[in-house]
């Protein structure tokens, strides 16, 4: 829409930098397209194309600790948006629930590790809240409680953009927009951050954008109500650094002080390390390593996360193959990098970095619900097996470092091929392209917005 204003240059810049509109003037990088271009004519004619539109905008991750995939997903939106765009965004990752609210929404992190390790718990949990009507209920009686600590929490940092990266972060803040009446001044996406099971609190069908990780989930979305035209199918959201260049296989060695010569195993058990992971790095110490020659056919890489009590057992045992016992790793893309194959759970954001990297990947344990149907998509794509025995899982390892480097290799190349490392850049291109997209009431400050709220 294009209005013609009759008004001084001086009054009419004063009045819009008094009402915290800036931007018209050069711009530094090419931004979304509009402008206030002023006529060099006598009566001072002004083109108002956009209002505000460049402002730095605020762009709120909504995101809980209920497992790493969350926020590391959060955090990767973050690095890909400073990356991408510069200070054209300004990025809050915040848990809003935790932060604001009460029972049990402050408590989630805790409850939900709680169930993880009584994993039934955590079963009942996923699939009994699974129909419509039972979610609805939950949340909408939490709402009840809640709604004006979530509406605080939201409205403190003035969000043009929201992003929730967690299923229970959908519904409210939604209500909250309308209740507001801020629909269109807000864009709203969801980044769904389970590979392939997915919770239906994920889909809502008041979003802009829903970016799925798969054709399975994208689906999904469709059963439950969304349009094509609000799905994208992007992929996983990675950390940048995995999509960038990475040293070569042998300087990586060199830089994490590894044994250059023989093949590497990657052994994980998540940022808590949980799982069998020290029956499977004994058995792994025993099956790489040639009795016949008395040398080792393999080296060990041990991540054990927070766990520092597996950290102190494993460095207490004799080794007749070279290892490296690790905790908390925040350079995982060198890690993986530096190894041939990987030992994991079936979490998502684990898989992803290894598809990235070509790993074959053995699963040998999936939290039910969320991550049980990330097991076939790995297994049935050929880009790795499936085994919950620690003996099996080293005679695996064991022979791709031996007998069978062809099927090593070919797994490789199918992990490659299931791989989607730009995706959390594809991702944030397409969140600016709606910021871009949206009307001149998008760009109405936060003062003013009660005033218009009837024509929003």
């Amino acid at each position: 829409m294009v209005m013609n204003v009759v008004s001084p240059r001086k009054s009419i810049n004063t009045v819009f930098e008094r009402v915290g509109v800036y931007g018209f003037g050069g711009s530094r990088q090419k931004r979304c397209k509009y402008e206030i271009d002023q006529d060099d004519d006598d009566d001072e004619t002004m083109e108002m194309v956009q209002i505000g539109a460049e402002r730095t905008k605020n762009v709120l991750i909504l995101m809980s600790d209920t497992g790493g995939g969350h926020r590391a997903s959060a955090e990767a939106i973050r690095d890909a948006f400073k990356l991408e765009f510069g200070d054209e965004y300004r990025i809050f990752v915040k848990d809003v629930w935790k932060e604001y609210t009460g029972w049990p929404l402050n408590n989630m992190e805790r409850q939900y590790k709680f169930m993880v390790k009584h994993v039934q718990l955590w079963k009942v949990a996923f699939h009994g809240t699974s129909p419509r009507w039972i979610h609805s209920l939950y949340l909408a009686a939490i709402a009840a409680y809640y709604a004006k600590e979530v509406e605080a929490g939201l409205m403190e940092y003035k969000p043009d953009i929201i992003i929730s990266v967690h299923p229970l972060m959908q519904h409210i803040p939604l209500w909250v927009l309308k209740w507001q009446g801020l629909q269109k001044k807000v864009i709203f996406v969801t980044v769904i951050t389970d590979l392939n099971t997915c919770h239906p609190t994920w889909f809502h069908p008041g979003v802009n954008r829903c970016y799925c990780p798969s054709e399975e989930v994208a689906k999904r979305a469709l059963v439950d109500g969304l349009e094509e035209s609000q799905i994208r199918v992007f992929g996983l959201p990675i950390r940048p650094s995995f999509c960038r260049a990475i040293l070569s296989k042998d300087e990586l060695r060199v830089e994490l002080e590894m044994d250059l010569t023989l093949p590497a195993v990657l052994l994980m058990g998540g940022g808590e390390g949980m799982g069998p992971v020290k029956k499977t790095a004994k058995a792994l110490g025993d099956s790489l390593f040639d009795k016949e020659t008395g040398k080792p056919i393999g080296q060990l890489i041990i991540i054990c996360g927070r766990n520092k009590l597996l950290v102190t057992t494993l460095e207490s045992l004799e080794w007749k193959i070279p290892v490296k016992i690790r905790g908390f790793e925040t350079q995982m893309q060198k890690w993986m990098g530096a190894c041939e194959c990987i030992i994991t759970k079936a979490g998502p954001g684990t898989i992803a970095e290894a598809l990235i990297r070509g790993l074959p990947i053995i699963l040998n344990d999936y939290i039910p619900g969320q991550e049980k149907g990330n097991v076939p998509y790995v297994v049935d794509n050929g880009a790795g097996v499936f085994t919950r025995s620690p003996k099996e899982t080293a005679r695996l390892v064991a022979e791709w470092f031996s007998t069978k480097t062809d099927e090593l290799l070919r797994m490789s190349e199918n992990s490659l091929k299931l791989a989607q490392p730009n995706a959390v850049f594809d991702i944030v291109k397409d969140i600016h392209e709606l910021a871009c997209q949206r009307g001149p009431l998008a760009n109405i400050p936060y003062m003013l917005t009660s005033s218009f709220s009837s024509l929003i």
